[in-house]
């Protein structure tokens, strides 16, 4: 990262100032809670026994949150036992080295077991329930879940693995991959798992670098009607992975398939079948022992090994289930994701708040686009997490669940991967559902954990994410390191929580974690977001800060141009970059705008006005394009973000480190040598 001109000292946050800030008054809320959904909220729970034990003299939501802020370690205690978290042992000591990032140690003392805190509910109720994209496929109940772990987790001790041993998984979003993680969890056995719909290369630059002793993988998956075997890709990740004991395959696309050609691979159920329920053993671990080891995306070279602890990732976790999204027992929720994307990991923490979770493996626009939505109808589903990029698709195709699907059970729905534009509240509320929480939020792989987030007792303001998370020392800088407000800047986070990584996965010294996330401004967490923090404590984000754009030294986030751009009935999708400009003495850019058109249309003179004027007259001159042009399909990583920077790579001529972590990576080649962008 660029260093500030004028770099910040160690030091206490600063006052936070303003410039022309956004007013509050007069802006109505587009939602606001109910009294009674208030008065049962969780968070409200938690707050009146905060105010009530330290004696706080306001009941207000922002005063709440600043405590939580300033007395870290009694929030963080008292999250502990307000959310019930099961341990052997807690520990009289919270914090040590409470003013070092990185460096600072939670829970010292502390013993505990992820897959415990789990797997708490033992009762008949769902845990599981998996839908494809032909329906219902398998529901599995607290009680047959903790049967099946406690046989892996005998089947994992037969293969001598041990705490600290890494399991790795090439396996969609079902069931088996959260009962096979709990029995590796009660082991301390590290998981990590990515898709199937990576390549063999993708997956060994992953997986290559942790060593697992032990591989679970699906036979094949199932997306957009069509079958995709990867049995040999398998083959092939096999033999990159020397320190394989054991491959264990689940079957999807057939009852029994051939695993002979693949060395050490054995079919589930035959691993298991030595091995009856019985007590799952659980290892009593330290509070930073390694629980999952995830992968940044790799778009710009090797993907980074982010190490997340038992104890953090739990805290956050239930943190963010029960408080700030409300999940409460009996409750079920569901998130479009795959299992290479840290929301994979959310949505299998939610039963530790003791619901069910909901899972999907396929498509997002089978039946037409209704399929989610028939899912949320047909399982009650209180919970319903995805992109801002589905929603817009929704609007785009036409669809209005409010006029065709029941959804009374539906509180909150949560949306994440990219800003989620104005519009697109405007959509959800008037044809999705009126009386629902829709929280935008924004955090990421790096925390495990939102620093924007849900709040299920605050309204809802058009185009701005509800709140900062509990906990969460979240900040907007300027370049010199200043917090302001009402203006953009960087996100930062001034004071370490449980859930920041232990590290990168044999970074010696810790050298490359320090260089990626507190170089900028030493002793402060810089997170790459573009952001900001208004008067009512809400957040708005314009795109990551590294894809900003600089036209004549003014920084632009790329989130403020799609924000218009696709609202365009013409236009399907868009990336902004800044091409190095003029070519003989490249000192500043130029803003160029891709599109990808829906189809029948076509980028003439006529649209291309009308895509600058929407630009100019609800943004800056500043932020409309130098030139437009029109693509076929537009580069997105697995998890369908628009990956702005390899885009903006292959336009400068510059190399791309890492293509297998996209979905489409012959997007790229349509951005090369473009004849229009060299005048």
């Amino acid at each position: 990262m660029t260093k500030p001109k004028t770099p910040a000292k160690a030091k206490a946050p600063a006052k936070p100032k303003t410039k022309a800030p956004r007013r509050a008054t007069g802006i109505t809320p587009i939602w606001s809670p109910s009294a009674q959904a208030v008065e049962s909220a969780q968070m409200t729970q938690f707050q009146r026994h905060i105010v009530r034990k330290y004696h706080l003299e306001s009941h207000a939501y922002a005063d709440f949150y600043q405590w939580t802020v300033d007395h870290p370690e009694e929030f963080w205690s008292e999250i502990w036992d307000f959310c019930g978290v099961i341990a052997s042992k807690k520990g009289a000591t919270v914090l040590v080295d409470g003013g070092k990032m990185p460096g600072a140690k939670w829970f010292p003392d502390a013993r505990l077991n992820f897959a415990e805190n789990l797997l708490r509910r033992g009762d008949q109720g769902d845990a599981f329930v998996f839908w494809d994209e032909r329906g219902l496929q398998k529901r599995v109940s607290y009680s047959n879940l903790t049967s099946d772990v406690s046989r892996a987790q005998q089947a994992l001790k037969a293969l001598g693995l041990r705490p600290g041993d890494r399991a790795a998984a090439f396996i969609p979003n079902i069931p088996e991959a959260g009962m096979l993680a709990l029995a590796a969890l009660a082991d301390g056995i590290v998981w990590s798992s990515c898709s199937p719909d990576f390549g063999a290369s993708g997956v060994l630059d992953r997986f290559g670098q942790i060593e697992p002793k032990i591989l679970f993988v699906a036979d094949g998956y199932r997306y957009g009607g069509r079958e995709f075997d990867v049995l040999e890709r398998v083959a092939e990740i096999a033999a990159g992975l020397p320190s394989l004991r054991k491959i264990v395959v689940v079957p999807q696309l057939r009852a029994r398939p051939d695993v002979s050609e693949i060395p050490k691979a054995v079919l589930l159920d035959e691993w298991l079948r030595k091995f009856s329920p019985g007590d799952i053993e659980y290892a009593q671990l330290p509070f930073e022992h390694p629980a999952y080891i995830l992968f940044s995306s790799g778009t710009t070279g090797t993907p980074k090994c982010i190490v997340h602890g038992v104890g953090g990732a739990l805290l956050q976790g239930l943190k963010m289930l029960k408080l700030q999204f409300d999940v409460r027992p009996g409750d079920r929720m569901f998130y479009f994701c795959t299992t290479n994307w840290v929301i994979w990991n959310m949505l299998f923490h939610a039963l530790c708040a003791e619901a069910t979770v909901m899972l999907y493996d396929g498509s997002p626009f089978e039946r037409g686009g209704n399929i989610l939505f028939d899912y949320a109808e047909e399982e009650r589903i209180s919970h319903f997490g995805t992109s801002a990029k589905f929603i817009d698709s929704l609007e785009k195709r036409g669809l209005a669940p409010i006029e065709t699907h029941k959804l009374a059970p539906l509180r909150m729905i949560l949306s994440t991967g990219s800003p989620l534009v104005a519009e697109s509240y405007d959509y959800v509320y008037s044809k999705v559902k009126q009386d629902v929480c829709l929280s935008s939020i924004s955090g990421g792989t790096d925390i495990m954990a939102a620093f924007a987030d849900a709040n299920p007792i605050l309204p809802v303001y058009r185009g701005e994410l509800q709140c900062r998370s509990l906990g969460m020392a979240v900040e907007v800088y300027d370049e010199a390191g200043n917090a302001i407000v009402g203006q953009k800047g960087e996100l930062v986070c001034t004071k370490p929580v449980p859930s920041m990584p232990l590290g990168f996965w044999n970074d010696k010294g810790g050298e490359k974690y320090r260089a990626a996330y507190y170089d900028k401004y030493p002793n402060v967490w810089t997170h790459g977001d573009w952001c900001e923090l208004t008067e009512r404590g809400t957040m708005i984000v314009y795109g990551r800060s590294d894809a900003t754009l600089n036209p004549g030294g003014v920084r632009i986030g790329t989130a403020e141009i799609y924000r218009q751009v696709e609202k365009i009935d013409e236009v399907e999708e868009s990336v902004a970059i800044g091409q190095l400009w003029p070519p003989d003495n490249p000192t500043d850019t130029r803003v160029i705008l891709f599109v990808r058109l829906r189809p029948g249309f076509n980028l003439d003179a006529k649209l291309e006005e009308k895509i600058c004027a929407r630009i100019r007259d609800n943004t800056t001159p500043r932020h409309v394009p130098a030139k437009i042009l029109q693509v076929a399909d537009i580069p997105r990583t697995k998890n369908g973000k628009v990956v702005e920077l390899a885009v903006k790579s292959v336009v400068n001529g510059m190399p791309i480190g890492n293509t297998d972590a996209l979905a489409n990576p012959e997007a790229l080649e349509l951005f090369k040598n473009i004849p229009a962008l060299a005048a």
